[in-house]
Formats: C-alpha cells, structure tokens, sequence
C-alpha cells in the first residue's frame, strides 16, 4: 500500500511538485525552531498560505490540539463549525468527504441576525449559540479566523455550559477584542486549541491548519492500514 498521502495532496504532479518545493523553502529559511514534529506541518502550511514568518512564533499549540484533531478526523462525521462562510468555503470538499466530515456557519441565517438585534450583540455571537442549540459544538473542530466574539462566547459556553468541542482552531484577526480572545482560549485547559498570539489571523489561516490536519490524519490512516 502506497505511503503517499493521495486525498490531500495537490492533483498533478505538476501541483506538487511545487508546494512541496515552497515547504522545502519555508523549512530552510525557518531553520531551527520550537515546533513539535507534529505541529510544525500546521505552521508550515499556515506559512505557506501568506508568506508570513512570523507565524513561527505566533502560534500556539495546547500540548494534546493535534493528537486531538486528527482523532477527530479520523473518528469520521466530525463537524466542522465556523464563524464564517469563507472558512467552509475555503475547505477541500474532497478532503472533507474523505472523513465524511460536514461545515457549518450560521452568520448570516436570519433568526441569528434577529436575535443580534433583539439583544444588541453581534452575529457571530448568536452563531455560536445557534451552534451549540442544534448540539453541532459537542465534539466538534471549531474553527474561528474572523469574529473575535465568537471565540469570546465560545470560551463561555466552554466554561459556562460544559461545551466541549474536539478542537478550537481560534485565529480571528483584528484590533478589538482579538488578541485578547485568544489569549482567552489559550486559558482552557480541558479542551484542546490552536491559536495565533496576537492580532494576526484570518479565515485563510484556519483553513490552512485544517488542512495541515486532515493530511497529518490521512498519513495516520494509511499508515495503521498498511
């Protein structure tokens, strides 16, 4: 049985071959750094959807977040709960099938832009609630590049209502309320994240660390069937 992962890779050779050099560059001007050799592919990749360094440094990892993602992955019929669409839309649906894992988003559904206005919050915040309301953030990835009050609620229901998502990829990028976010989640102790220290973040992140997950889960599963 072949070694190479064949669902989350690039489709021709052609694709490869040049991702593949890119990771080689990143890795040789990174050199030497504090990544684990399993987190590092997540940097990597996160490095390679913007070009920015300083993402080897900015991130953070809770010492179980990539063990923890790829059981979820591999479990099969994970959710996949962001704040937005541009992360569901960002994602490999191919890579998805493979694990039977489904997105969800409900920024702009309008009884969480009701609820918005009724209770002068935002409608990432009432997309979390929703969330949780329909059972999606139960073991659960949850993904958060853009709403910085979405990470903020989801660390309540965390702490508050006993939610427990699989993962938190939480990386929202902004001025108010983002870095402090995260710092918030990087405080939770029994649930596993992923976070970018700082202001920095976005959507392309997010779907750059889960897809730097699912290819470390497809490597898992073709090696345990070998």
């Amino acid at each position: 049985m072949s070694t190479v992962n064949t669902v989350t890779e690039q489709l021709t050779a052609a694709g490869q071959a040049i991702e593949h050099d890119s990771f080689a560059i990143i890795d040789a001007e990174a050199g030497r750094h504090a990544y684990s050799a399993e987190q590092w592919p997540i940097v990597r990749r996160m490095i390679h959807a913007n070009a920015d360094f300083e993402f080897n440094g900015l991130t953070d990892f809770h010492p179980g977040a990539v063990r923890a993602g790829v059981a979820a992955m591999l479990r099969g019929g994970t959710p996949v709960v962001a704040d937005v669409e541009m992360i569901c839309s960002g994602l490999s649906r191919p890579r998805l099938a493979h694990f039977g894992m489904s997105t969800h988003q409900f920024i702009s559904d309008a009884d969480v832009i009701a609820q918005a206005q009724a209770q002068n919050t935002t409608r990432a915040v009432q997309a979390m609630r929703k969330a949780h309301r329909l059972g999606l953030l139960q073991g659960a990835v949850v993904g958060i590049g853009n709403a910085p009050t979405a990470l903020i609620e989801l660390v309540r229901l965390i702490m508050e209502d006993g939610v427990r998502p699989a993962l938190v990829v939480g990386m929202p990028v902004g001025f108010v309320s983002a870095a402090e976010s995260k710092d918030l989640m990087a405080q939770i102790a029994d649930v596993p994240w992923i976070v970018i220290r700082g202001r920095k973040g976005g959507s392309t992140l997010v779907v750059a660390a889960l897809h730097a997950l699912l290819a470390l889960a497809e490597a898992q599963q073709r090696a345990e069937g070998a």
